[in-house]
């Protein structure tokens, strides 16, 4: 009874604070500007310039507009850029946007202002001291906040996951709960508009009783906004670089900050960046010291960045294999991190290179893909894009582009399709498939021969060598001078005379050229945001999943698959958020045949492919066939997965995921936790986590036998000055060694990173 009590109480105090108060101006209006005032159920009012603006008012810029608003007791500034629509809300200590779709741009002042500042959206939630950041909300539920100066911390309320976020950086959080920070690019910051200084006049009349007047004064100030005494350009508005200006906000009053011209308004990003790392990594087994330079180049909407990294051994002697581009001209597009045209909220985009937090749809499927799992050892080539027109959008992505050559790569296909913004019920169609999953197997000389079976890795041109002796055996291409003589190796010559009659040589190995097992994916889903509140949001969504694996056996019984398939039905599925502090997800999930949810997970490169080596004997297996083992592709389950986040008092994140499907004769289980400290309140720490996931294994909480799909790692950044940082990270996979017995690949990196 009295937790209710308190709630209530709580309640009605949250709600006191949305009193109709004039908390800002609009000061820029060009094109569609709108306003939905507290309590009108559209937007109605055409925006004026210097309109009043109060608490629980809502405002809209049409696909021809821009505007801008100052709030008035810190001049922080807010520019709105075009198809955005967002609402105000202040309580007595917390300033909030509700950025509901759109491109803000925030000035945000930390002189003068005593409440807490953040930008909400369906998704994430962007808190600020004094910074300046563009805040970009896509409707399909994709966020991106880019830093320009100061730090912001980013918090993805599917997930719980947080992330601090400083100049030249970027955030990305989706509705599936994946967060992602990444170097950002100049061009990744919108068109930053100059806008001119606004100063609020003190009324006249300010001794009088304001009872009677308030309620006039804001109608009147939008009906006559061109009245050089109501706007005035402000002289000399206040700058954050002024040491002394800290101690200020203490007084919460305006006009006591000595204000002097504001440096950087308006500056358009920098064409040109260059970042650099010195440290180590470990690749192939192998320690080196790398030293990497990590330019950008901008232009407009067209940005790329490029990796040019050297590694030395211990004895100062550069690993040549990455820069033999005469003999190897794909390793080129190595040196490509990313090239990329617009962003995912433009009417038209596309990203080349590194591809990170790939989910379709609510991730039946496709769920959280990287491209980067072996990075910089295995350097994969991904392509994503895609368009939004109106109430239309479609996504393609290829993970490596690398694999055409192997036979197929991992491909994925979205189209989207939203009924209206009054009535946003949304649905979905996913196409996930990848044409050869044999194309995971490593084949470092392209002659499309695996390096298991290939008895000469480096050679393009040969293959086997029966009696082991460092001699190709006899085959067709290859020049006859360069031939083992005796190439099963029993003392007698292959040709000639006393020719031996009783040759036996190793059958041609595995080709990637000859076998192919492929895999197929739909999925069909349909999503509403039942609840959209601030104190509590609920959505309710389903899917309907099919996978299908198509039987494939090799001429020497390499590979043998029988034909499988399944389907996965959630429904429902509901994502609830309370106060922005705790966020719960929970599906029923019900399971026929041969079918996993989010097959296609973060770890899917590392699992798409297996061999087992027994004696001569090798083996592969794709992932669905150890996943599914011995069952039956009959096999029905059901279960519940369940995930909850929570934010301790902005001092850390916690996250975790669990999901057990259970059959008659089989249990499936996920799970998969994440911690971030929040680096604003430990000294010199940029950064802090660690996370642990293991999906679709029988027990994931057997940490002493870890599975092929068990990944852990952590990042710490420590910052030894400004712009100079200590990166310590640390990922730990399993791979079977050829034995069944499995074997931790450990990724370690130690980075001095340069920003400038």
């Amino acid at each position: 009874m009295s937790k209710a009590f308190s709630l209530f109480i709580t309640s009605l105090l949250f709600i006191s604070q949305l009193q109709a108060n004039v908390i800002a101006r609009l000061i820029k209006a060009e094109g569609d500007v709108t306003f939905k005032r507290m309590g009108m159920d559209s937007f109605s009012e055409k925006a004026k310039l210097g309109a009043a603006i109060q608490n629980g008012d809502a405002i809209k810029v049409g696909e021809t507009g821009f505007g801008a608003i100052m709030y008035l007791d810190d001049k922080t500034i807010l520019k709105i850029r075009e198809n955005t629509k967002f609402g105000f809300m202040d309580t007595q200590n917390t300033r909030t946007v509700d950025l509901v779709h759109g491109t803000l741009l925030n000035d945000v002042k930390s002189e003068g202002r005593t409440k807490s500042f953040r930008i909400q959206t369906p998704v994430s939630v962007a808190s600020v001291k004094g910074t300046q950041f563009a805040a970009i909300v896509s409707q399909a539920g994709v966020d991106q906040f880019i830093g320009k100066e100061g730090l912001f911390e980013v918090l993805n309320m599917i997930s719980g996951e947080t992330v601090s976020v400083g100049p030249g950086q970027k955030a990305i959080s989706n509705a599936t709960g994946n967060l992602i920070t990444a170097p950002a690019s100049p061009g990744d910051y919108p068109e930053d508009p100059e806008v001119e200084p606004y100063e609020e006049p003190e009324p006249e009349d300010a001794e009088e009783p304001r009872e009677d007047a308030e309620l006039e004064e804001a109608p009147e100030s939008r009906e006559t906004p061109d009245q050089p005494e109501s706007v005035e350009p402000e002289e000399a508005p206040e700058t954050p670089d002024e040491p002394e200006s800290q101690e200020f906000p203490e007084t919460g009053e305006e006009g006591e900050i000595p204000e002097t011209p504001e440096e950087g308004s308006g500056t358009p990003p920098k064409p040109f960046g260059m970042g650099m790392g010195i440290g180590s990594v470990t690749l192939d087994g192998v320690l080196y010291n790398q030293l990497a330079l990590r330019p950008e180049i901008n232009i407009g909407k067209i940005g790329f960045g490029l990796d040019l990294v050297l590694y030395l051994d211990f004895e100062g002697n550069i690993r040549t294999e990455d820069w033999d581009i005469a003999d190897d001209p794909s390793k080129l597009l190595d040196k490509i991190l990313y090239i990329k045209y617009g962003q995912k909220t433009d009417p038209m985009w596309f990203k080349y290179g590194s591809i990170e937090g790939m989910t379709l749809g609510y991730g039946g499927l496709l769920n959280g893909y990287s491209n980067m799992m072996e990075f910089p050892s295995v350097r994969r080539i991904g392509l994503n894009t895609g368009f939004n027109i109106g109430p239309v959008g479609g996504e393609l992505f290829f993970a490596n582009l690398k694999d055409f050559s192997r036979g197929g790569t991992l491909t994925g296909l979205r189209a989207a399709y939203t009924i209206s913004e009054d009535f946003p019920l949304t649905f979905g169609l996913n196409i996930v498939t990848d044409a050869n999953m044999f194309s995971g197997l490593k084949d470092a000389d392209d002659d499309k021969y695996p390096d298991v079976f290939d008895d000469f890795p480096d050679s393009t041109n040969m293959w086997n060598d029966t009696d082991g002796d460092g001699i190709p055996d006899p085959h067709e291409g290859l020049d006859s001078s360069r031939w083992d003589i005796d190439a099963d190796g029993d003392n007698l010559y292959d040709y000639g005379d006393g020719t031996d009659t009783l040759i036996t040589l190793k059958a041609t190995p595995f080709s990637l050229e000859d076998n192919k097992a492929s895999t197929l994916g739909f999925t069909v889903d349909v999503g509403y945001p039942v609840v959209s509140g601030k104190v509590f949001s609920l959505g309710l969504y389903s899917e309907f999943n099919s996978l299908s694996f198509p039987s494939a056996v090799t001429e020497d019984s390499t590979f043998i698959r029988l034909d499988r398939s399944g389907t996965g039905i959630t429904i429902p599925g509901l994502r609830a958020s309370f106060f922005s502090i705790l966020d719960m997800t929970i599906e029923y999930r019900i399971i026929n045949g041969s079918f996993v949810p989010s097959f296609f997970d973060q770890s899917y490169d590392l699992t798409r492919v297996v061999t087992t080596t027994v004696g001569d004997s090798t083996t592969i297996r794709t992932k669905d066939m150890f996943t599914f083992d011995e069952n039956s592709n009959d096999l029905t389950s059901a279960g519940v997965f369940g995930s909850a986040s929570l934010n301790l008092f902005n001092l850390a994140s916690f996250s975790a995921g669990y999901a057990k499907m259970v059959a008659e004769t089989d249990t499936i289980q996920s799970f998969n936790a994440f911690i971030n400290l929040n680096a604003d309140n430990i000294p010199k720490i940029s950064s802090a986590m660690a996370y642990y996931q293991r999906n679709n294994d029988a027990n994931p909480f057997d940490f002493e036998n870890p599975s092929e799909n068990t990944i852990m790692g952590y990042r710490v950044g420590y910052e030894m000055s400004k712009g100079v940082s200590l990166i310590w990270d640390f990922r730990q996979f399993y791979r079977d060694d050829g034995t069944g017995t499995m074997e931790p690949v450990k990724q370690t990196t130690i980075e001095t990173t340069f920003n400038f």
